[in-house]
Formats: C-alpha cells, structure tokens, sequence
C-alpha cells in the first residue's frame, strides 16, 4: 500500500502561516495563526508536524537524491545552473553562489526553527496523551537532529538555536564549534530514541530505528568507532531490520518500506507537486521526458568488479560485471523500458559521458505532467548498518575477519547480487581499502559518497579527476588545481555572513 504520510499541501499553506518569515535563519514564526486560532487539536499538532517533515523533501535536505553524487569523481551534472553540485564537484564553487549552499543552511534552519516552534507550542492541546505528547516530541527531535546533523556535515560548526528567537537576536548569534553542533545532533536523536516506538504510527514517520540509524551516522560521520559499534548493538537489539532479497527490487515502486529501509522520503504522483522530481529529472528522455541528470562516469563504471574477480575482457565490457553495475547504471547496450540505450531511448548529460543512472529512477513508473514521480529516496537502510559496522571493527583493529565476513553478506547474500568472497586474513590496510570499495559501490546514486570523501579526507588522493564524454574528449576536470583541506566544508554562504557578522567564514574561503 502506498504510503499513508502525505505532506499535504494544506499542511504547507498552513505552516506558510506560521513557520518562517524569510529573514536571516528563517527564525521568526509570523502571527497570522496565532496560539488563539491554532494548537486546539490533535489535528492541528498533525499539520505542524507535517510541515516539518515536508522541508526533508527540499533540494537543501534530501530532496536532490542521487545528484549528490555529481560532487564526487563519480557523477557528472550537465544542469550546472540547478543546485551548483556540478561546480561543488569541480572546486569552482563561492561563497556567493546559490544552489545547495545556500538551499542547505536555509532548509536546515527552517526544520530548526518550525521544530522549535512546535516544542514551545505542542503542550497547548490538552487533548493529547501521554503517549501522544511522547511520539510527537520524539519525531520533532528527530527532525531537528536531520538539520543539525547535516549542518555539521556540511559546514562545521554552526549557531545552535532550540528556541523561538527573533529577527534582532537571530542578527547576533555566533557560531558553535563542529563537535558542538554534532553532539546537538545527537542529544536530538538520543529524546527522539527515548521517546519513539519501534513501529511508526504511519507509514514513513520517523521510529525508534530510524532516530539510532540516524545517530549511528553522526558518529560515522565523525570517525567516532566505539561509539557506532553501540549503538549498533542497539539497533541488533530491535530485531526488526534485513537485507532485502533483491538490491534491484530495494528500489522498485512496488517494493517501498521493504525491511531493509529503515528511514525514506515519502512521494505520492499527481498533479499536486508532491512527488519526486529528481527522480523525473534522472529519467533518460522517452515518453515521460527527463534529462538523466546526473549521469554517471567513466570512474564509477570502472570500479565495479567482475563477477569471478578476474579481468574485465575490453572487447566486452560489461560481461561477468557485479550485477549492481547493470541495477544501477544505463550502459550502452541496456534496455530501459523495453528500448535500446542510448540509441532508442537516450537523455541529455548521459549522451555526453555515454551513460544514464537507473538506480532511485523508476522504470515503468507513471510519471505526471507536472514532473512527479511517486518513488519514494531512501535515506538510511539496513546495508548502511552492515557496512558500518565492519568499518568501526576495521579502523578500531577489533576483528577484520567478521569485518569482512559483513561486508561478504553484502556480496552474497542477495538473489540477485552473487559476487566473489572476499578472503579472511586480510591486514588493516586491505581490509579498509575493500570496505571503501564496497561502500562506493553499495551506494552509488544514494548522495551518500561525498560524505565518505570528505570524512575520510581523500580528496587530496583522487583529484584531479578528468571527466571524459563517450567519444573520449575531455569534459571536465575536477579540481584542477588539486584538493584542499578547505574543500572538506562548504563555505557558509555570503548572503548569511551579510545579515551577521558575526558568523566566521570557514577557513580558506
């Protein structure tokens, strides 16, 4: 059954109302529905709640999907004018450019500010139960530790703010430390664990799961590696979660809320602009249009193995390959909805660099004309669990052999995904550069590789990377000028330091 979250679009006009005028940080809640009209009933709480949840559907959030990956060697954006991740990609970003450095922040603050407003008001509807008024406060946290989270990851420290402020206080507020924001992300998801069940009370609301994969990241994300085999434990603990058979089919319309997925976006089709557009957007151009943006590279293709572990034969390709190559990548030769790539059904960027992406795409999946598909973006599923954890035994030098025996399960243990075994007995060095690979590979088109590149700080190692098009001309070249340890944080945009001065820009920008 197809999702029964809806972030409705009476939900959005109404936190339009009261949720964030377009001043710096989006803190100041306006007052056309005030405490006298608003907060009465169970139902109100509902619709607040839901406006929250709607900004996850932002391009700053997760609403971008896969084109977060055109910010690695592994993606290329041809829309360079879209969101900017073409030029985050290749080093040519600023402070002063729009796209995902400004959507970011602004998205971000907005769940800040709206969750704050809903804790400062929530309390108000005396109809609520306990058991009522524990759920919500547990969600809103939840929501809010997203935001902070991502804010670390993206831009290092940031100004903290768990109260409704105003527009004169907003124009003063300083910068916390990194760490400092991170740990506010996760005393966000710690109330979210305490106060959250294991089942969602709907379809697509955030569970007691969702907030400890959340958390599980955070400390990831930090290199913090006791602290991920923890709360992993934690998560063991709740018995709830597996791989699903098929890698393929984890991403199939017919297959959303699978047990393997632990938090997704949730997107219905229609004309009433609450589906996926970057799922459109990655569509090779048939019938339904799309621009395959982004399209994958030369690099990512390359790196997957042969099934066997033997060469890859040049005359042909994409014989023998790890079966995530063809579940994931348009290659020359493929069928995409019963016609011929790239000569029967082609796209923009992907006839440049000579492939399309398929995975977190849809085939055969109704699109409306408004440019909506209804599949839903994974955020965090239970393979992200199995991989983390063989890298924290990995880095912490506890047990490489389970290490690898976690990241065989994400080799074999599918139907449809049947790849060699890697061997026990593998050193630290190996056994780190394997956990790399598979990552790269498990999650190729998830938007999840640049946060690996940037907390690993590998960036210096790999670039500059050529990009080349499918007649071998060059492209691009990323980072040319070579990876600085600047580039591991966007800047904090101009626009935002113009309000406050009081905001540090981060150094080498």
């Amino acid at each position: 059954m197809k999702k029964n979250l809806i972030y409705s679009l009476i939900a959005l006009s109404l936190l339009t109302s009261f949720g964030c005028s377009k001043e710096y940080l989006n803190v100041l809640p306006e007052d056309r529905i005030t405490t006298a009209t608003f907060w009465e009933t169970e139902n109100d709480v509902n619709l607040a709640l839901n406006g929250i949840y709607s900004i996850l559907r932002q391009r700053g959030v997760y609403g971008s999907g896969p084109t977060l990956d055109a910010c690695t060697p592994d993606a290329y954006q041809w829309a360079h004018w879209n969101g900017k991740e073409k030029q985050i990609g290749n080093g040519s970003i600023t402070p002063g450019d729009d796209g995902l450095i400004i959507d970011r922040w602004t998205s971000c603050y907005q769940i800040i500010s709206r969750s704050n407003y809903f804790l400062a008001n929530y309390g108000k509807v005396s109809s609520l139960s306990n058991d009522a008024k524990a759920t919500f406060s547990g969600e809103v946290h939840f929501l809010r530790g997203i935001a902070y989270a991502l804010l670390a990851e993206t831009y290092g420290g940031v100004p903290i703010i768990n109260s409704v402020i105003g527009v004169d206080e907003a124009r003063k507020v300083t910068r916390s430390t990194r760490e400092e924001t991170w740990n506010q992300a996760i005393a966000d998801y710690d109330t979210a664990i305490a106060s959250l069940q294991v089942d969602a009370p709907e379809v697509g609301r955030a569970t007691k799961g969702a907030a400890l994969g959340l958390k599980m990241r955070a400390y990831l994300y930090q290199n913090k590696y006791a602290e991920v085999l923890n709360v992993i434990n934690e998560i063991e603990a709740l018995n709830k979660y597996s791989l699903f058979p098929s890698y393929n089919g984890l991403f199939q319309l017919e297959n959303e809320n699978s047990q393997e997925v632990m938090f997704d976006i949730q997107y219905i089709g229609g004309q009433l602009q609450q589906g996926n557009f970057f799922a459109w957007l990655a569509l090779p151009q048939n019938s339904s249009s799309g621009a395959s943006d982004p399209a994958p590279t030369q690099h990512i293709v390359d790196a997957y193995e042969m099934v066997d572990g033997s060469a890859v034969d040049p005359s042909n390709p994409y014989q023998g390959r790890d079966p995530r190559l063809d579940f994931t990548i348009l290659r020359p030769g493929a069928l995409f909805e019963g016609k011929v790539y790239p000569t029967e059904i082609k796209n923009h960027t992907g006839q440049r660099v000579g492939f399309g992406l398929r995975k977190n795409v849809g085939e055969n999946v109704p699109i409306t004309t408004a440019r909506m598909s209804p599949l839903n973006f994974i955020v965090l599923r239970y393979a992200d669990v199995l991989l983390a954890k063989a890298e924290a035994l990995i880095e912490t030098n506890q047990n490489i052999d389970e290490a690898i025996s976690l990241i065989n399960r994400i080799r074999t243990e599918r139907k449809d995904v049947r790849i060699t075994l890697l061997p026990t007995g593998l050193s630290q060095v190996v056994a780190r550069e394997k956990l790399r690979h598979e990552r790269r590979i498990e999650f190729f088109g998830e938007g999840i590789n640049w946060a690996d590149i940037k907390r690993w700080n590998i960036g210096p190692a790999i670039y500059p990377v050529e990009v080349h098009a499918a007649d071998a001309s060059l492209i691009e070249t990323k980072f040319p000028g070579g990876y600085k340890e600047k580039d591991n944080l966007l800047p904090i945009p101009d626009n935002e330091r113009a309000a406050n001065p009081n905001l540090e820009q981060n150094p080498g920008w």
